[in-house]
């Protein structure tokens, strides 16, 4: 028996593309709160984020001032990694951080 696809120059008569699509993107943030200092959250920031001093210390105040601030966008294995490590370090600490992912 022939196989439709051993006779030079023939194309099967259907195919499929496999649709090739961007990983789904979410945002990690850092919620206000009263009790954890400016300084947790700066080391938070440019230790779990990897931010500069510049960078973080933009982004605590925007925390403190407006209560959320974006710490980055990731694909959702990355950003549920980063919500559980500043979690451990805040526990850690004795702060109450939270820390939240949302999709773009």
């Amino acid at each position: 028996m022939a196989d439709s696809f051993s006779s030079p120059g023939m194309l099967p008569d259907t195919f499929t593309e496999d649709e090739v699509r961007e990983p789904r993107k979410f945002k990690v943030l850092l919620h206000n709160d009263d009790y954890t200092t400016m300084d947790f959250v700066v080391h938070v920031l440019t230790f779990v984020f990897r931010k500069t001093l510049a960078q973080a210390t933009e982004i605590m105040l925007k925390i403190h001032n407006q209560g959320v601030g974006v710490c980055g966008v990731y694909t959702a294995e990355v950003a549920e990694t980063k919500v559980v490590r500043v979690h451990q370090l805040a526990r850690e600490a004795g702060y109450p951080l939270k820390c939240t992912m949302e999709e773009v």
